[in-house]
């Protein structure tokens, strides 16, 4: 199941991408890690009963999932503003952000993702043995396992699209082009968020 909700593109792989053709592969992986370990801390949440907080709360879950919305808009307009002057950073090797910032981006996206919000909240858990004990370590595992393969499928991703945008780079005008799509799939993927999810 983890699989299966990982290898359909949502809010994490479209972000990591966005990265990517942004500012390249150290950025994408980077991302990759901020937002595994993002989707871990909402594991460590549901696994010490917090997460069913957010799940039964309508308001919680809503707030969570425009703030993370907001946050991928905002992202998108920026990179959508600095896309002229991507060239000039590439030349100057300054194209890639700061490891720490972006990985704090991805993190943020990572704990606002409503998808894996309400994977760990609602399915996960079913997958516990409660008769075995120590329901909280199992939750924990269980979610390590949900990380190794996020951050496979991610990375394959990632590299993908660092590797397409390496072809851009070789233009002005394409690399202005791809740091504009990294800003519109941002923008999009934020309203994307921002409309789909519970409605109860």
């Amino acid at each position: 199941m983890s699989f299966l909700l990982i290898v359909v593109p949502g809010p994490s792989v479209l972000f990591v991408i966005g990265r990517a053709l942004a500012h390249g592969r150290r950025a994408a992986l980077t991302t990759v890690l901020g937002n595994t370990l993002g989707a871990y801390a909402l594991v460590v949440a549901v696994a010490l009963g917090v997460g069913s907080i957010v799940e039964r709360s309508v308001l919680v879950f809503t707030v969570l999932k425009f703030a993370g919305a907001a946050y991928l808009v905002y992202l998108g307009v920026k990179a959508w503003r600095g896309r002229g002057s991507l060239h000039a950073s590439v030349a100057d090797g300054t194209a890639a952000q700061g490891g720490l910032r972006t990985f704090w981006e991805g993190f943020v996206v990572g704990v606002s993702n409503p998808k894996t919000i309400v994977f760990f909240a609602a399915v996960l858990p079913q997958f516990v043995d409660r008769a075995q004990g120590h329901v909280v370590v199992q939750m924990l595992v269980l979610g390590l396992v949900f990380n190794a393969i996020a951050i496979a499928s991610d990375g394959v991703w990632g590299f993908a699209a660092a590797t397409a945008r390496n072809w851009f780079t070789r233009s002005p005008r394409r690399l202005s082009l791809v740091g504009g799509i990294g800003g519109v799939t941002m923008i999009g993927l934020g309203v994307t968020v921002a409309a789909t999810g519970r409605k109860d």
